[in-house]
């Protein structure tokens, strides 16, 4: 039997920051997260929470050449049910971002444990941007969301190289959950 060999180079410099971490740059500025609650810290990430209001998209089927419709809900303290098949947006009650590290915001496995899919496909954030983020939320089943509920956490990964470009795209200047502008790209 031939024994394969592989050229594997490792890159040490990329990691993802512990509690500690996060904590110590949290506070000296480098994470940007506002308000900050050192009891939402867990060993490699930090919970966010979701806020009051949701877009769910109305288009059926959806285009993408064209400027999608969504419906409005603002849902209170008792809750809201999220219904399968739909798209939802949302933003998180936090402003989060980093000018040094690179966020990464995911679900959180008790609520995917429940059938809730949060960041769909775009969960890697850009250094740079620091604003409440667009969240995706896409349920399997009916489950009730509530307001300022921990829905999320967020990683911060360091970089290799230097950072000499900082994001100015589309999406990072908008602190309220941001509908598609892809019908822009036709």
């Amino acid at each position: 039997m031939q024994s394969l060999k592989y050229n594997i180079s490792v890159c040490e410099d990329i990691l993802i920051l512990t509690y500690q971490k996060i904590l110590s740059n949290v506070e000296n500025g480098n994470i940007h997260i506002t308000p900050f609650d050192r009891a939402m810290l867990n060993p490699n990430s930090c919970d966010y929470r979701i806020d009051c209001k949701l877009l769910e998209l109305a288009d059926l089927p959806v285009d993408p050449k064209k400027q999608s419709s969504y419906n409005e809900i603002n849902f209170t303290d008792r809750g809201y049910v999220l219904s399968p098949n739909r798209t939802y947006l949302a933003n998180t009650l936090e402003e989060i971002g980093s000018d040094v590290f690179v966020p990464s915001l995911i679900g959180k496995t008790s609520l995917g444990r429940l059938g809730l899919f949060l960041q769909i496909t775009a969960d890697l954030g850009n250094l740079g941007a620091k604003h409440k983020w667009t969240l995706e939320l896409k349920a399997v089943q009916p489950i009730k969301i509530y307001p300022k509920m921990r829905i999320g956490q967020v990683v911060f990964w360091s970089t290799a190289g230097n950072i000499d470009r900082k994001y100015d795209g589309k999406y990072g200047k908008f602190s309220v959950a941001k509908s598609s502008e892809i019908y822009r790209e036709f």
